[in-house]
């Protein structure tokens, strides 16, 4: 059986990738078939083989890039099961895809110990998963009542353990007797120049003691070896704690694969970044040829402006060589502060124009010595592994904490500039205790202007500056807005010019969402170019001629993002991927008749497409899918896909949300359900998003309909982002009320509708979505029949302030004034079962906030309805002790337990 048990899981886990791997290379290039694979039955479905140990989702492309003539595409992916992320190029023109960098190519510019470690920590990899699924199906037949040793891991490593310590200290011993060896001899000899009448007999005979009493030493050695070999159960288990800490995986451990791309502005070739070298490839069908061997770190900025040679960086300096010549150039000088030469400046970011002939430096100041720089609040984290606790210390800034904001400058510099010189900044920000923004500079096309936006939080004020590259004087602004700005338009203002540098858009939330503007740098109106209530503030691109913008949209589905083209004098919108698909990382060609955009649903995950704009049939834009990313075994456990739909709040609002419906279901059923949230708002993310496989709101809903028969929903409250202002800023001094009364408003919808027994519906969420479990089980007591939170924040006033600042209420540095959100004195109003879960480890949520709150409960005599699942070693997203089988197992357990099964 145990035999059986561990062939299963390493079966499932590798086999089919395997196939499905060896699949993906043979097509080189469009892959649009699958591997059929029969799914499993209701009853057969088990959390062990949902969530294996090694995902059923693999890496989507990314870092997608066109050829300055949109011939060929590069872009960064593997096939599911392939470490790191190689670079692959396709052809439109042949329509195949080429492959230029590999485990297998990329040895040859290695060291040879790199290998030595890449393949062993691979190796050790591959063990490790295979192991941790073969515990898990393990420990699932122990607990129907088979015949299993849970134990045999352990005996098995520990058998390894010995014998490495038996040769470890026969090694010792060999290399300690050869010392003494040594020491003996050089004794003998040192005696024998004492004694030069009996040199020869002395010599030999003190050769003869040093052998016989090396002999007694290593005999003395190995009878201690053999006694020490012969170690206590306990204490070997210690011994391979400290190994497995020890070869714990990096970061560095595995194959990275390369990490970043540009092309060429007039010939079609590209510079690639590996491990921290340049590596040039041309479309001329030849090998990429080596550009750098540093064992500095260089990062690739741009190709010089006539393709002759590139630029780069390190960590401090930017630098201009060329191809055909030994001369390297730095561009940028060294930075000081004009009113304080003690204080010099880090370079913070660079830009450069397209035309490759001016380049914007940010730069932050600090004193020359960075150890005189003051340290911000330091919270230390409780570890348990060792004997003893220990703590590690993590920076974290507060509402009440002072801010000590560096000095900004920003420089514009031409690029053929020879004079070391340093030019004036053409706009800087003395800091201190504000909270000061500035975006990146962004040029038009032709070199001659730069803008960039800035953000003042305490004054409310957003700003956006255009300036000319020629001039020395200062740029102007351009726009300004004091108020009624909206907290989650600040990261994608993004202020650009079109291709003819006439118009300047940026996104703006002038009418409660977040769109793409026109910008009078006259005037400093901003008049829209969009119209309808949907989101749009990805800008992805312009058409040469800048009638057009391509930008991503969810017009006709809050839950997908679509690519749209955008006539700029009218506003008029046309789609071009396919209904419901979810498109993210997306790139055009300079001509705009071409799109690359990695984008899915959950019937088919998201992969690369490339889209044909000027192709239909039948209606839909041509599109061809360039890989294959995620495991086919995934299509067994895939038993049932969610229904959207949507209700209406007690305000008018409409709230998105799916549920997965029980075979059989009925309308009129009476079934135990459970609902999953999280309502905060997260830049430009939420749950109900149609390619998202989220582990809780997908994986175990499904899971709990198909095997249990439960209805599970999740829901989009207000408090998300994505949806318009007034539902990401619905928390604003009155966090967890808006979402409350909308999960009040779904029981009510579910009640009528979902086949529902009011009485038994479940609540869930994490990070937010536990702080909102816990708000909503406090304050609102017979709404659910149990809850579990997981490391949801339940004192605002010691979270991030980056993030409570600009959603939860207005900060004083004076005081803690966020307590007056604390979930604490809320306890009191429990009166169903609730657990709370949490990672000790966390440095975002920090475990604090769950002790608290566990605390206040049991002085609020909740003791008998609370209970704490902790993971000693988890950070944010658990992973540590448990990992999300073992979470889900304990939430099935919970809801089994207090919800009760299908009747």
């Amino acid at each position: 059986m145990q035999k059986r048990i561990i062939a299963i899981s390493i079966a499932l886990i590798f086999s089919s990738s395997i196939q499905f791997c060896a699949h993906a290379v043979a097509a080189e290039g469009i892959v649009t078939d699958k591997l059929a694979v029969q799914k499993l039955k209701a009853n057969e479905l088990s959390l062990e083989q949902l969530f294996r140990a090694k995902s059923y989702m693999g890496k989507t492309a990314r870092q997608l890039r066109f050829s300055e003539d949109g011939r060929y595409l590069a872009y960064l992916w593997n096939p599911f099961n392939e470490e790191g992320s190689d670079l692959y190029i396709y052809d439109t023109q042949n329509g195949k895809s080429h492959r230029i960098t590999s485990p297998a190519i990329m040895r040859n510019v290695d060291a040879p110990e790199d290998w030595d470690r890449f393949d062993k920590k691979l190796k050790q990899k591959e063990t490790d998963l295979a192991e941790r699924q073969a515990k898990a199906e393990a420990q699932a037949a122990y607990l129907r009542g088979e015949k299993v040793n849970l134990n045999q891991w352990e005996e098995a490593a520990i058998d390894v353990l010995k014998k490495e310590l038996a040769e470890k200290k026969l090694k010792d011993a060999a290399l300690k007797a050869e010392k003494d060896a040594e020491i003996s001899k050089e004794k003998a000899a040192s005696e024998a120049l004492k004694q030069e009448k009996a040199k020869t007999a002395d010599v030999s005979k003190l050769d003869t003691e040093a052998s016989k009493t090396t002999e007694t030493k290593k005999e003395t050695v190995a009878n201690k070896d053999k006694k020490e070999t012969e170690k206590e159960l306990w204490e070997l288990r210690d011994e391979l704690k400290k190994k497995l800490n020890k070869e714990k995986l990096k970061a560095n451990d595995l194959y990275p694969g390369v990490d970043n791309l540009v092309w060429a502005k007039k010939s079609n070739e590209l510079i690639f970044q590996y491990r921290g070298d340049l590596f040039r490839q041309k479309m001329d069908g030849s090998s990429f040829e080596r550009l750098t061997k540093t064992d500095k770190a260089e990062r690739i900025i741009s190709y010089s402006a006539n393709d002759s040679g590139y630029l780069y960086m390190d960590d401090k300096r930017i630098y201009q060589t060329d191809f055909n010549k030994s001369q390297l150039r730095q561009l940028n000088p060294e930075l000081i502060h004009a009113d304080d030469v003690e204080k010099k400046y880090a370079i913070s970011s660079t830009t450069l124009s397209e035309d490759k002939q001016w380049m914007a430096i940010a730069a932050t100041a600090g004193p020359a010595d960075p150890s005189k720089a003051p340290s911000g609040r330091q919270v230390e984290i409780m570890n348990y592994s060792e004997r003893f606790a220990t703590a590690k210390k993590v920076g974290r800034e507060v509402s009440d904490d002072k801010r000590n904001v560096p000095a900004t400058a920003l420089y514009i510099r031409r690029v053929s500039d020879e004079s070391m010189r340093q030019p004036n900044p053409v706009f800087t920000n003395d800091g201190g205790d504000v909270w000061f923004e500035m975006s990146r500079v962004s040029f038009s096309k032709d070199g001659t202007q730069y803008t960039f936006s800035t953000w003042e939080r305490e004054k409310e004020l957003l700003r956006i500056y255009v300036g000319q590259t020629e001039s020395n004087s200062k740029p102007k602004m351009v726009f300004e807005r004091r108020g009624n700005v909206g907290h989650e338009v600040v990261d994608v203002v993004a202020p650009q010019f079109t291709p003819d540098g006439q118009q300047l858009i940026a996104v703006l939330d002038e009418q409660a969402y977040r769109q793409p503007y026109r910008i009078n740098t006259s005037s400093g109106e901003a008049s829209s170019i969009l119209k309808g209530d949907f989101e749009a503030h990805q800008i992805v691109g312009f058409t040469p001629d800048s009638r057009f913008m391509f930008v991503l949209a969810n017009r006709d589905d809050f839950a997908a993002m679509n690519v749209f083209r955008v006539e700029l004098s009218s506003g008029a919108m046309t789609s071009f991927g396919k209904t419901a698909d979810f498109h993210r990382t997306t790139a055009v060609t300079e001509n705009g008749d071409k799109i690359a955009s990695v984008a899915g649903q959950w019937s088919t995950p998201p992969e690369l497409k490339l889209i044909d704009v000027q192709s239909q049939k039948n209606g839909q834009y041509q599109q061809q899918t360039l890989t294959q990313s995620h495991d086919p075994a995934w299509n067994a456990v895939h038993l049932i896909q969610p229904e959207r739909f949507h209700f209406t709040n007690r305000h008018g609002d409409q709230i998105q949300a799916y549920v997965f419906k029980p075979n059989q279901w009925s309308s009129s059923d009476n079934r135990p359900a459970i609902v999953y949230t999280y309502g905060g708002p997260l830049g430009d993310r939420h749950i109900i998003e149609t390619d998202s496989f989220q582990a809780t709101a997908y994986q175990f809903g499904m899971y709990m309909a198909a095997k249990h028969g439960y209805v599970t929903v999740a829901v989009d409250p207000r408090g998300h982002s994505n949806y318009g202002r007034k539902f990401s800023d619905a928390n604003w001094e009155q966090v967890g009320l808006p979402q409350s009364e909308d999960l009040e408003d779904l029981v009510k919808y579910m009640d009528a509708k979902l086949g529902v027994d009011r009485k038994r519906i479940g609540l869930t969420g994490w990070s937010f979505g536990g702080f909102q479990t816990q708000y909503t089980m406090y304050t609102r007591p017979d709404l659910f029949a149990a809850g579990i939170a997981g490391a949801g924040p339940t004192e605002w006033e010691n979270y991030n302030s980056w993030y409570s600042g600009r959603t939860i209420g207005k900060v004083d540095r004076n005081k803690p004034n966020l307590r007056r959100y604390s979930l604490l004195p809320l306890t009191v109003g429990l009166k169903k079962p609730l657990m709370l879960v949490h990672g000790m480890q966390d440095p975002n949520v920090l475990f604090q906030d769950t002790v608290n709150v566990y605390r206040a409960l049991l002085e609020n005599g909740k003791e008998s309805l609370v209970d704490l699942f902790l993971d000693p070693d988890g950070e944010h997203g658990m992973g540590g002790a448990v990992k999300p089988k073992a979470w889900h197992k304990k939430y099935e357990t919970f809801f089994l337990q207090h919800l009760g099964r299908n009747r």
